[in-house]
């Protein structure tokens, strides 16, 4: 594993322990993040880059300022921001739908 993959990994724990505490400090972590990822040419990983809104930069976290809505018939997760109101959708299950 690369150090700057280590690094983004390693910024996202810390976002997540100081989120309830400090939203802002979470999300100026997750910001760094993407930062070493633009800067190193690093992809970041599908289960961190969900983490995220891509509109407002801010740190998910469901319940608190995300909504998350299974679409079972249409086999995709529905995230929603509750920061800026932007939806991301992520497709699951088979792919042979």
């Amino acid at each position: 594993m690369s150090v700057a993959r280590e690094r983004i990994e390693r910024l996202f724990e810390l976002a997540d322990e100081v989120h309830d505490d400090n939203p802002e400090r979470a999300e100026r972590y997750v910001e760094r993040a993407r930062e070493i990822a633009q800067k190193e040419r690093v992809r970041m990983p599908s289960y961190l880059k969900r983490r995220y809104c891509d509109s407002c930069g801010a740190y998910l976290v469901p319940g608190k300022n995300a909504r998350v809505r299974l679409l079972s018939d249409r086999g995709h997760v529905s995230v929603r921001c509750e920061e800026c109101g932007a939806t991301a959708r992520y497709g699951y299950g088979d792919e042979d739908k």
